[in-house]
């Protein structure tokens, strides 16, 4: 059974990168659109996301149950994606 620590961990980290590419948020993406955001600090806050998701995914390799490791499998896949799309934004 996932530890709902963990989960709410993952679900974090991929929301504040989401976040800062626009999603989640009505009020951050008017604010992206009116150019009230800084891409380029937007981008390097979901890169840091993801950045701490690898690493997680790293540090905890063989001590997660299956939910666990396919949540933070998704989570990195995702983002990851997310910032190889053209213009970063998906």
């Amino acid at each position: 059974m996932p530890h709902p620590d963990f989960v709410g961990l993952v679900n974090t980290l991929q929301a504040t990168a989401e976040a800062a590419l626009g999603d989640l948020n009505a009020a951050t993406a008017s604010a992206a659109r009116d150019g009230l955001l800084d891409e380029r600090r937007a981008r390097q806050t979901a890169e840091r996301s993801l950045k701490l998701l690898t690493m997680l995914a790293e540090k905890t390799r063989g001590n997660l149950d299956f939910t666990e490791a396919e949540l933070l499998s998704d989570a990195i896949t995702s983002l990851h994606a997310r910032l190889q799309a053209p213009g970063g934004q998906g």
